[in-house]
């Protein structure tokens, strides 16, 4: 039975994940990308905050991590989700979803420099391997590129680095607050902050919004922003930090070939290739610590 479960929850996880880049990129073809995001965190944040107060969790971060909370909405939620979905206009979606897989080999570099972390020579390797591949796979799926596709792939490359310096600061603070706690507040104030920045600035048509993007960004935040991080919470409490961490080996190809199917759009049988070693790389900086998951209690890495 347990196995059953686990099984269960790693496919909606490795599923959720997979389709919320093809999701991002239907949302903004008719709405902004900042006023975009600003929905998503709009129609995640009463499920949410609904979810703590079911469950009696606090919204607020104890006593002297209050300021560190609005870090958090400020620097892991309004800032990085809008660099990912604004990358999303220039790249493709299963480009975006290969360069976020990366996340635990900057959550590994954000360690070393911020923590001071100790390696070994398997995560160096594995290091070194990942980024030789993902380099690989950007010059190759570039090449005949704009400078517009840099800009994309520069977001996302400085969206997967914030939030792995924020996951190092909730170390070195010793951040222990529920998932529901970590999210459900920051959500919310990201939401507002976003949609006011995005009516201010991007003056979206609300007339002109398809229902197709409106459906999407419903579904990145209250089925992926919610059901997502939940069900990954319970994989990482009942598989471990290691077995639930190989989801992000499996939604760059849910990813991709999902893509594939909606627009004909595929990357090319090189860029295919070196995800091979990438996978092995990433999954090498894995191999002997817990990244880039939900700890058990709770603090989203």
């Amino acid at each position: 039975m347990r196995k059953a479960t686990i099984s269960i929850l790693f496919i909606l996880v490795a599923l959720t994940w997979g389709t919320t880049w093809l999701a991002m990129r239907i949302a903004v073809e008719t709405i902004p990308p900042v006023f975009a995001t600003g929905m998503r965190f709009i129609f995640a944040a009463p499920f949410l905050i609904g979810i703590a107060w079911l469950t009696k969790t606090p919204l607020f971060f104890p006593r002297g991590q209050r300021f560190f909370q609005l870090l958090v909405c400020i620097f892991y939620f309004s800032v990085p989700f809008s660099l990912m979905i604004y990358g999303e206009t220039y790249v493709s979606s299963g480009l975006a979803s290969i360069i976020f897989a990366n996340m635990p080999v900057a959550v590994l570099i954000a360690s070393i420099f911020v923590l001071n972390e100790k390696t070994n020579v398997m995560q160096l390797a594995g290091l070194v391997i990942a980024i030789v591949a993902l380099a690989g796979i950007l010059l190759e799926e570039t090449k005949s590129g704009t400078d517009s596709h840099w800009r994309g792939i520069a977001a996302l490359v400085s969206a997967v680095v914030i939030h792995a310096i924020i996951y190092t600061q909730c170390k070195k603070r010793s951040c222990t607050v529920s998932v529901i706690t970590f999210n459900a507040l920051p959500c919310l104030l990201a939401g507002v902050m976003l949609s006011a920045v995005g009516w201010i600035f991007e003056n979206p048509q609300i007339a002109s919004f398809s229902l197709h993007s409106i459906w999407s960004t419903f579904y990145l935040g209250a089925f992926a922003g919610v059901f997502g991080i939940l069900c990954y919470f319970l994989l990482q409490k009942k598989a471990g930090a290691f077995q639930a961490s190989l989801v992000f080996l499996i939604f760059p190809l849910i990813a991709v070939s999902l893509e594939s199917y909606v627009y004909g759009y595929a990357i090319s049988l090189y860029s295919m290739l070196l995800i091979i070693p990438l996978a092995i790389g990433i999954l090498l900086t894995l191999g002997s610590r817990n990244s880039c998951g939900i700890k058990s209690d709770g603090v989203r890495q």
